[in-house]
């Protein structure tokens, strides 16, 4: 996956990364944008992850 491509398609992507990481709410997706650093942030704040747990998780978005 490529995070250019994603952030282009921000609007369409925000329904599968809501139903990954249900947490996160309608004002979280807006503030990520689209960004890979911003996304993995937000994880580690909703869930109270180290910031390596949620890259991996992200990581396993990527590739799934």
């Amino acid at each position: 996956m490529n995070w250019n491509e994603v952030k282009g398609k921000w609007t369409e992507m925000k329904g599968q990364v809501k139903a990954r990481w249900a947490d996160l709410t309608d004002d979280d997706l807006l503030a990520i944008e689209g960004e890979r650093d911003k996304l993995v942030g937000k994880i580690q704040e909703r869930y109270g992850l180290a910031k390596e747990e949620a890259e991996r998780q992200v990581e396993e978005y990527e590739k799934g």
